[in-house]
């Protein structure tokens, strides 16, 4: 490789470095959804912001024991186009409300997504507090969630979560826009849904049922079997194939609790490099494979949020100051 198309590379690796998509997962999270006002003087301000986040992310790792701490911003397509000046990715679209026979994942606002990871709920709650002081009036936090890891990496059902995630050179070939947009290429789609769970109704069925339901083992998260036929497992319906084979996600979900209020939840979040994928998955749940065998999951796990977003490379956002 000559020198100047060595320089090439380095610079094209640089231009289409990801957000931290593929940090390790943490002892605590945070799901912060914001609405840009609409008028150009918060457009203008707001946009500062997510330019200088990976500023203002040093000044608080530093600050930090050197564990996990991250942050990804999602844009979502209301708010592309004002804050960025540019055509939207080839797959960008409002979140897509799909009303099965008995359950709905319904479609709700968000402008812009913040994804913390750390260690520490402190560390993430300062982050927090900085970041809303520089947005100033030029946003309204609609949803701030505050997620947790609960035992061995399980979901408030008690069931390991996140067990199919991609790991090593299959994470970024699944979650990370390529060639296929060059102008977005290091990009990733985000959709998240709150989940809220019926827990009464749920610990009244026996192991042996919740397990037919999810499609893995409660103690030992050992896959079951695939059903040939009927009703699938939740694990199934979340199973994407095609001829070009299976397409997976990278899942960081986690779960959230108000106790005092009797409120127990998921926070689902899904990176994936081809909206797609998510779109299908969701079809699958809630309409049915076939119709209207929905997932038996959303029996106890009402959708009360659903937002997609794109978090571009880092570079695109800091370019957003020029």
């Amino acid at each position: 490789m000559s020198p100047i198309s060595s320089i090439s590379a380095a610079q094209r690796a640089l231009d289409t470095e990801p957000q931290s998509i593929d940090a390790p997962l943490s002892a605590a999270a945070a799901f912060l959804v914001l609405i840009v006002k609409d008028d150009d003087a918060s457009i203008a301000a707001a946009r500062s912001v997510v330019a200088s986040t990976d500023d203002l992310v040093k000044d608080v790792r530093i600050r930090t024991d050197g564990g996990v701490f991250t942050c990804n911003v999602g844009i979502s397509h209301r708010a592309w186009g004002p804050l960025t000046g540019k055509p939207a990715p080839s797959e960008l679209a409002p979140f897509k409300e799909v009303r099965g026979a008995t359950h709905t994942a319904v479609s709700t606002a968000g402008d812009l997504l913040y994804h913390i990871r750390a260690e520490s709920m402190g560390v993430i709650i300062e982050f927090e507090r900085l970041l809303l002081e520089a947005f100033g009036n030029s946003v309204t936090a609609i949803d701030d969630v505050a997620g947790f890891r609960y035992f061995d990496g399980r979901d408030l059902l008690e069931f390991v979560d996140g067990t199919a995630n991609p790991d090593g050179l299959d994470l970024p070939a699944a979650t990370i826009v390529g060639d296929e947009d060059p102008e977005y290429a290091g990009g990733s789609y985000v959709v998240i849904q709150k989940y809220l769970h019926d827990m009464a109704a749920w610990r009244s069925q026996s192991v042996e049922t919740q397990e037919a339901i999810i499609g893995r083992t409660k103690f030992s998260n050992s896959e079951l079997p695939d059903a040939t036929q009927g009703q699938k497992s939740h694990k199934t319906l979340c199973t994407i194939e095609d001829a070009d084979g299976e397409h997976d996600i990278l899942r960081d979900n986690m779960p959230f609790a108000v106790p005092g209020r009797g409120e127990y939840g998921t926070y689902f979040i899904g990176y994936s490099r081809h909206l797609w994928v998510i779109d299908k998955m969701l079809e699958r749940m809630f309409i049915g494979d076939p119709p209207p065998l929905h997932d038996r999951i959303l029996d106890f796990s009402k959708a009360v949020t659903g937002v997609t977003f794109f978090a571009p490379a880092r570079k695109f956002l800091s370019n957003l100051a020029d």
